[in-house]
């Protein structure tokens, strides 16, 4: 069985569309649908927004369900300006951005307890995101860090920031919790992100009109990596 999370009904919706021999399972406020989708099994969730939704979301997956791996999917804005609306971007770790004990001389981004910046992805399973990423006519693929935090990126000066920090391609709000809560339990994790907008000024406007075209890229993206394309 795998695992994928979303942040967002429009993230999943027309994946669970598609599962057969549904089932579902309430954990805390946490609804889990399970069944087979592309001919794999496979359980989907809608986590909410932010950091802590995202971990617990993934914590219940894991403990409930023990998939072999789970994939983050969704929508994020641009990172720097080499990223574009309607691009894909698939993680080679995440970070963090707002987690910062500086001031007690630790680096900014740090994780205490597992005591890192960037929480690496599986690389097998990057690998296998590029390949059905690259498969979908005309997008363009990024790899790299994905940053995660607790705030709706709406200014190129605070975008300018995280990537000088980190070198961000993409920056979003569950990601690296998601990565996290994988770690923790020694679950292999992906994170795949399509661009809704340039986590700029003009964010207010980009995000509403592209986070459904978005959404449906990552989703393309999902079906062509289950079903081995």
């Amino acid at each position: 069985m795998v695992g994928l999370i979303g942040a967002m009904s429009v993230e999943v919706e027309a994946l669970m569309a598609q599962l057969e021999d549904r089932q579902e399972k309430q954990i805390g406020m946490d609804v889990f649908v399970s069944g087979k989708l592309f001919g794999q099994e496979a359980v989907l969730a809608v986590c909410g927004p932010g950091k802590v939704n995202a971990a617990l979301c993934a914590q219940s997956m894991i403990l409930h369900y023990q998939p072999e791996w789970i994939l983050n999917l969704g929508v994020a804005g641009a990172g720097d300006q080499t990223v574009s609306i309607g691009d894909m971007v698939v993680a080679t770790a995440a970070v963090q951005h707002d987690m910062d004990t500086s001031p007690i001389g630790d680096p900014v981004g740090l994780v205490s307890k597992i005591n890192l910046v960037e929480i690496p992805c599986d690389e097998a399973l990057r690998d296998k995101l590029v390949r059905a990423a690259k498969a979908v006519d005309g997008m363009n693929v990024h790899e790299g860090i994905i940053a995660t935090g607790d705030q709706f990126i709406h200014s190129g000066e605070v975008r300018s920031r995280i990537n000088g920090l980190f070198h961000a391609k993409a920056v979003e709000m569950e990601g690296g919790a998601v990565a996290h809560a994988c770690y923790v339990h020694g679950v292999p994790c992906g994170v795949l992100r399509s661009i809704s907008d340039q986590a700029d000024g003009h964010s207010d406007m980009d995000y509403p009109t592209f986070t459904r075209l978005a959404a449906s890229h990552s989703q393309q993206v999902v079906e062509n990596l289950l079903r081995g394309e």
